[in-house]
């Protein structure tokens, strides 16, 4: 008999072990599911027989796809509220996550978007596998980087979080190690081999990174490293119709594709991409970064380009989105800036920074995740 939890507990010897369970679905994140983790990790941290925390997903096709989508659509089609006590509660897990005193390992394998990012990438210890597909692809669907995701690209070498961002594209195991968004790279094989000995290890004075580390390899080689030339050259322009121009001139047919890539996108969420991955990095915290990110999301969801972005990408398929402004050079300068505005009367902020979420520090912005 199947189970349908959607998130399943199992504590092997001292590593609690949990499974998003929705695997016909991706194992995309419902509220239910975000609190479940919550609750989860709320429990291990006080359970003094529990050293560790396993996240893996249902299924062989991914870790995560995201957010639930469909739901997030229709709820803003209502003109509800719903999506916004969703993220409220998803930005709080991510930041439990990176704050987790115990080691958090994080199973990578397979499709990991979006939310499936926040889950993961915040954690201590990052598995990647040959199978791994890691992106942040908002921008397609008239939305901008969410989960904490805009300080993580923030922190990747040069401008490689920036084309990212702004792209959506996937990274394989190579590219996610390069950029910081994994630690380590496990074939997809040895995967039930490292949960079962991250509950019962061989030595019971290892550690949670030992045992990892036993089990990684070398991961094949990457794409951006080669690349990167031309995307610093061009990703470091100050507007996105600049990184456009530089993109075009360059004389390189890979900045080209990225240009056409980047015309598809709805111009206003390239815009307000760019603006929130440059005061990520600007942040002094992970916790400032998700409050700005919050008011990003909460302006997001009222524009018509977010379901507008959903209809034509996930609904109707027919990618042919019909953006408002159409154009970046249409998009005004002040409805950036209103996006990273203060809530207005009636919404209530995220508040996990202590203080003002502008206040911003020079500091290379690097994850809080406990190694283990």
């Amino acid at each position: 008999m199947n189970d349908d939890r959607p998130v399943l507990l199992e504590t092997r010897g001292t590593c609690m072990h949990l499974t998003l369970n929705r695997p016909r679905a991706l194992n995309a994140l419902s509220h239910t599911m975000v609190r479940l983790l919550d609750e989860a990790l709320a429990r291990a941290e006080q359970d003094e027989a529990i050293d560790s925390v396993l996240l893996s997903g249902a299924g062989d096709r991914g870790l995560c796809a995201g957010g639930d989508i469909r739901a997030l659509h229709d709820d803003a089609r209502a003109s509800g509220r719903a999506s916004l006590e969703f993220w409220r509660d998803e930005y709080r897990l991510n930041a439990r996550i990176a704050r987790f005193p115990k080691p958090y390992i994080a199973l990578m394998d397979g499709i990991v978007m979006g939310g499936g990012v926040g889950v993961s990438a915040h954690a201590g210890i990052r598995v990647v596998t040959e199978r791994s597909r890691v992106a942040m692809p908002e921008t397609a669907i008239g939305f901008v980087p969410d989960v904490g995701g805009t300080r993580l690209l923030a922190a990747a070498p040069g401008e490689l979080g920036t084309h990212l961002a702004l792209t959506g594209r996937s990274v394989g195991a190579a590219d996610a190690l390069l950029c910081g968004l994994a630690d380590h790279h496990v074939p997809a094989r040895l995967l039930p081999a490292l949960t079962e000995a991250l509950g019962e290890p061989a030595d019971p004075d290892a550690s949670a990174a030992g045992i990892v580390q036993g089990f990684a390899t070398e991961a094949t080689t990457g794409e951006l490293a080669a690349q990167r030339d031309w995307i610093d050259a061009c990703y470091a322009a100050d507007t996105a119709e600049d990184i456009v121009w530089r993109l075009r001139g360059s004389g390189v047919p890979a900045a080209q594709a990225a240009a056409d890539e980047l015309l598809t996108k709805s111009p206003l969420a390239l815009k307000v991409t760019l603006a929130a991955v440059r005061r990520a990095a600007r942040l002094d915290s992970l916790e400032a970064v998700l409050d700005q990110e919050f008011r990003v999301s909460s302006r997001a969801f009222e524009h018509p380009d977010f379901v507008e972005g959903v209809r034509a990408r996930i609904i109707d398929k027919d990618n042919a989105p019909q953006w408002k402004p159409g154009s970046l050079a249409e998009v005004d300068d002040q409805e950036v800036a209103r996006f990273f505005a203060p809530l207005g009367p009636g919404e209530q902020e995220l508040g996990l920074a202590p203080g003002p979420t502008d206040t911003a520090t020079t500091d290379t912005p690097t994850r809080e995740g406990q190694a283990g």
